[in-house]
């Protein structure tokens, strides 16, 4: 309805993806390959756009302080709500309760997701990701000038910071916050408003 959409298999592909591989950083050169499709990175960006303007897949743009290497960054894949992960993946409580690496793309997901649907069409308000080699903060919150580095932890032992480090290094004027683990609780951080995080 939004648009004439010449390869609706690639659309559907593209969806089942970003719910296979949610939280991911993908390229979309390294998504075409998954997808086994013909279309070209243009079409899929465009596709990804239809999804998010659906409200049901965002593709998260890397944070570089610079709107240029911004615009040409692999997205960050975020289904906007974990009951299309589990729809698609056939994942139930007992699986997450198992599964910690599950467990932690549920609770990352339902984190960015909140995060994002709060603070979606207020253009002062943004949220992306950050990473350098194997180092990566989950998600950037940028409102106005101010900048907080966001780490997701639901993990048992205990949490590397390296990549929130590394972003207070790279920018030194901006805040980091560890959500789970021994930082903010996950269900204060979905309950909070996210001006609150900066």
């Amino acid at each position: 309805m939004m648009t004439r959409v010449e390869k609706p298999i690639l659309l559907r592909n593209l969806f089942m993806l970003a719910c296979e591989y949610p939280c991911r950083i993908l390229s979309y050169t390294k998504m075409l390959g998954q997808l086994q499709d013909t279309g070209n990175t243009t079409t899929l960006a465009h596709y990804l756009d239809l999804l998010q303007g659906a409200g049901l897949i965002v593709g998260l743009k890397k944070y570089c302080g610079s709107v240029v290497r911004k615009r040409g960054s692999s997205p960050k894949l975020l289904p906007m709500n974990t009951a299309l992960i589990s729809a698609v993946q056939g994942i139930n409580m007992k699986t997450l309760k198992e599964n910690p690496q599950i467990r932690g793309w549920f609770v990352e997901a339902a984190v960015g997701a909140y995060i994002y649907g709060k603070i979606s069409g207020n253009p002062e308000e943004k949220l992306s990701y950050w990473n350098i080699g194997d180092s990566e903060v989950d998600f950037v919150y940028r409102r106005g000038n101010a900048v907080t580095g966001l780490e997701v932890f639901s993990g048992t032992r205990g949490h590397t910071r390296r990549g929130m480090e590394l972003f207070k290094r790279k920018f030194p004027s901006s805040t980091t916050i560890l959500i789970g683990g021994e930082g903010l609780p996950v269900e204060k951080a979905l309950s909070m408003d996210p001006a609150e995080l900066i």
